[in-house]
């Protein structure tokens, strides 16, 4: 269903444009001064009007990423890769997206330390987590997208490692607008290696829930006859 394969595109445009209307309010409204610093992208969504709308992008963005490292998981497992390591990066994938909804709902301003390590568990272990799926794409057969898609991502994912260190680096050096510019550069770039995931969801057909009943079937059985009898 080409519906799967709107759901990376919905978070990796939806996040990038809602990112840059959150830094266009807090400019056009004077929260940030640009001609001071350039700003952190959590800067400009720790005031209102531009926080509210903020938290929300990051809450829904959680919520769908939350979605697609399901399926791509689950979908990975149904390719016969049974590896630790898919594991692994479904335990990244959900603590990112967590993370990211701790960004959202702590403002700096409010929740500074609490702010950090939500900003730290989206940034880290999102850069984490694509280092896994680059190294998933070679071990997963059929590999979607063409012999590009593998080299892409280990790609995207050196220029992700090497962002967060820079803008890490530059932090503690004081020189803010240069951090600035690599962390929004860090987070462009986690959307597009989410938005990349098209390639793999415009494959799945249909994805499904199921519960496993603990009792067997003559348990089941009984039951019901057992309940008809008191009925009587």
């Amino acid at each position: 269903m080409w519906l799967w394969a709107l759901l990376p595109v919905i978070l990796a445009v939806g996040g990038s444009v809602g990112f840059w209307v959150v830094y266009a309010m807090a400019v056009a409204n004077g929260s940030v001064n640009i001609t001071e610093a350039f700003p952190y992208i959590s800067t400009c969504g720790s005031y209102p009007p531009q926080s509210c709308i903020f938290g929300q992008i990051l809450n829904l963005g959680a919520f769908i990423g939350v979605v697609i490292c399901s399926v791509k998981y689950q979908q990975v497992r149904d390719y016969g890769c049974h590896s630790r390591l898919n594991s692994i990066g479904l335990v990244l994938g959900l603590l990112c997206a967590l993370g990211s909804s701790i960004v959202g709902n702590f403002q700096q301003y409010n929740q500074l330390e609490t702010h950090l390590f939500g900003a730290f568990m989206a940034f880290v272990l999102g850069v984490l987590y694509f280092w896994v799926q680059a190294f998933l794409t070679d071990q997963v057969k059929p590999r979607h997208g063409g012999p590009w898609i593998g080299p892409l991502r280990f790609s995207l994912s050196v220029c992700g490692s090497v962002l967060l260190i820079a803008a890490v680096a530059l932090f503690f050096m004081k020189k803010d607008s240069e951090a600035a510019y690599c962390e929004w550069a860090l987070a462009m770039d986690l959307f597009l290696l989410f938005g990349l995931f098209v390639v793999d969801f415009r494959h799945v057909g249909a994805c499904s829930v199921h519960v496993k009943h603990r009792r067997t079937d003559q348990e089941t059985r009984d039951i019901q006859v057992s309940t008809q009898t008191l009925q009587l």
